[in-house]
């Protein structure tokens, strides 16, 4: 249990930061594919498989809070303090994950390149967000304590977008809300809910209502175009991906202030190594644990044979 727990915590810390997804932190950790099974049954499976996958989604569930709990909390005060050093941080962690997703899709990537254009697809659906943004007018920057009609249901699309992204091993839900220009509100938002100023309530509820419609809709979608198509979904990932990059540069443009994007001057290389180290402890931490339950399963069957 504490494990899951774990992993859950190893997500929401994904899931709060622009850059890499919740799951590719799953995939990094081994757990992807029993985590996308789970939502599957949760929403379309037998009353047994809706038990055992609700059971293994409340242990993810609890890590998950308590990191993005604590992440969302720490990240409030540091955009508005720490802007660029959070921008470096998030490229190198972008960056880093491409070359893991990858290596673990190899066998698709390697020699299906008829793929190919499902990459640049990515890279224009993000282009397509930006412009979808300044287009409707939520160019400007959101308050959600001063929400109208619009502004709600522009929060309710991208938050069903951004957990349809949250599942994927691949772009985070975080950076479709930074390209959507609602990820930093979003954090204000939250700081301000755990300051008890309840003026920001119904936007959040709104965006959190978008995720659930979002996630009953996207997973099982999304599950059956991994399995059947996966070339091109792996190739449509690394488009995504690639694409974020730019959104995570204009970051904070998004900012209440209005900052200029983050450019060589401003650029962190110390943070920006960071971003790289975090993702290599994960995979360190993934290698220990496929170790020990290698050793574990060893144990199982000598027990059998005895």
């Amino acid at each position: 249990m504490l494990y899951n727990i774990f992993h859950g915590f190893c997500m929401a810390l994904a899931d709060s930061v622009p850059g890499v997804s919740g799951g590719t932190v799953a995939y990094i950790l081994g757990f992807y594919e029993r985590f996308i099974d789970a939502l599957h049954y949760l929403f379309n499976g037998s009353m047994r498989e809706r038990k055992e996958g609700l059971r293994y989604l409340c242990k993810l569930g609890i890590g998950w809070v308590i990191g993005m709990v604590s992440s969302v909390l720490v990240l409030a005060q540091l955009f508005e303090t720490h802007i660029y050093f959070l921008t470096s941080l998030f490229l190198g962690l972008t960056l880093t994950a491409l070359p893991f997703v990858i290596k673990e899709e190899r066998d698709v990537v390697v020699g299906h390149y008829s793929k190919l254009p499902f990459l640049f697809i990515g890279l224009v659906l993000v282009c397509g967000m930006v412009f979808f943004r300044e287009g409707t007018g939520s160019g400007a920057v959101l308050n959600f304590l001063t929400l109208g009609l619009g502004q709600y249901i522009y929060i309710f699309i991208s938050g069903a977008l951004a957990i349809s992204a949250m599942v994927l091993p691949g772009v985070s839900g975080s950076t479709v809300l930074l390209i959507m220009g609602v990820y930093i509100p979003m954090i204000s938002a939250f700081g301000k809910l755990a300051r008890l100023e309840f003026g920001v309530l119904p936007g959040v509820l709104v965006l959190l209502c978008g995720i659930l419609c979002g996630a009953a809709v996207s997973v099982r979608f999304l599950r059956a175009a991994l399995k059947r198509h996966r070339s091109a979904m792996v190739y449509l990932i690394i488009g995504l991906m690639l694409g974020s990059l730019y959104a995570i540069i204009m970051g904070p443009t998004t900012l209440a202030e209005g900052e200029a994007p983050l450019t060589l001057a401003t650029f962190n290389p110390l943070a920006f190594v960071l971003g790289i180290a975090i993702l290599f402890v994960l995979e360190k931490i993934k290698a220990v644990g496929q170790r020990r339950e290698a050793e574990r399963q060893a144990m199982m069957d000598d027990d059998t044979h005895q």
